[in-house]
């Protein structure tokens, strides 16, 4: 799907299996940025290279012209093909330093945070060849560049791309879709990222990793206003059902929240409670500092 004159979105499928007889359908998006050179936004799950060199191809390009991997960050959906288009590419690998661990480490992240079917979404690590910042300009090719937002909460190093030549900012998963699963790792920091987001100025096309393509200044302000909404949202349901005057077994909260915000019973799983775990976390360093001041 071409979205600008230079940007292209192919939507990649793919399974979560979270029981042996429950699998999730969900997908991520990867992005082209054609210019001299092709510029690759994330990579998808295993196996997505096929389809990216078939796209170009269609396009009337050559696989040999791909350059750049920018990996917004190190989950699964993101890297997994990435080792593949490093080595049949030789492409320059960009990434947040916070990120560098699980993206060459891959065995590691699956350790720290086990999703399901997580062999089966990533062939394996890559090493990341240049760090981005939060603030810099990475100029890809002569005429083309764009801006790294540094944008935290769902991962320490989440970063998003402005391309303000096309109009056009990309927020990987920066962006909460209201009625999916809570995913993430800080919530007050994605609250905090989107935010950010919403002062960036001019931007006509919003890219997510998790959701079609939005056109159109009010669109965007809609959806952004949205993903807040949905996290406050979420973070009053954790509080709501947090007895401050006992312990609670983190599935079971997780349990009561994914009922109140009626999200299928499926999504209370570990990756849900971690994240519904981060409201408490954040509560209590709030109160933590309120208390020292």
């Amino acid at each position: 799907m071409q979205v600008t004159e230079r940007i292209h979105a192919i939507k990649i499928p793919f399974k979560i299996p979270v029981s042996q007889e429950i699998s999730i359908d969900r997908f991520a998006f990867v992005y082209l940025v054609f210019g001299d050179k092709i510029h690759l936004i994330d990579s998808g799950v295993a196996g997505t290279e096929a389809t990216i060199w078939e796209y170009i191809k269609e396009h009337g390009r050559d696989t040999k012209e791909v350059s750049s991997l920018i990996l917004t960050h190190s989950h699964p959906d993101h890297i997994g093909s990435a080792k593949s288009i490093k080595s049949q590419t030789d492409c320059t690998v960009f990434a947040h330093k916070l990120e560098q661990e699980w993206i060459e480490d891959t065995e590691q992240q699956f350790k720290d945070r086990p999703v399901p079917g997580f062999q089966t979404l990533v062939e394996g690590p890559v090493v990341v060849d240049r760090f981005l910042a939060g603030g810099e300009i990475l100029e890809l090719e002569k005429g083309l560049s764009c801006k790294i937002i540094h944008t935290p909460g769902h991962s320490k190093g989440s970063i998003s791309l402005l391309f303000e030549d096309e109009k056009t900012l990309f927020t990987a998963d920066a962006l909460a879709y209201p009625g999916d699963l809570p995913i993430y790792e800080d919530i007050f920091s994605c609250l905090a990222s989107i935010r950010i987001l919403q002062q960036v100025e001019n931007v006509e096309n919003l890219l997510s990793s998790w959701e079609e393509p939005i056109q159109g200044q009010e669109k965007i302000i809609k959806r952004m206003n949205e993903s807040i909404a949905y996290l406050e949202r979420i973070h009053t349901a954790v509080m709501n059902n947090s007895p401050v005057d006992k312990q609670q077994n983190s599935m079971e909260l997780c349990q009561k929240v994914v009922s109140e915000l009626g999200l299928p019973p499926f999504a209370a799983m570990p990756l849900v409670a971690k994240a519904l775990a981060s409201s408490l976390v954040a509560e209590q360093n709030k109160k933590n500092a309120q208390s020292c001041a």
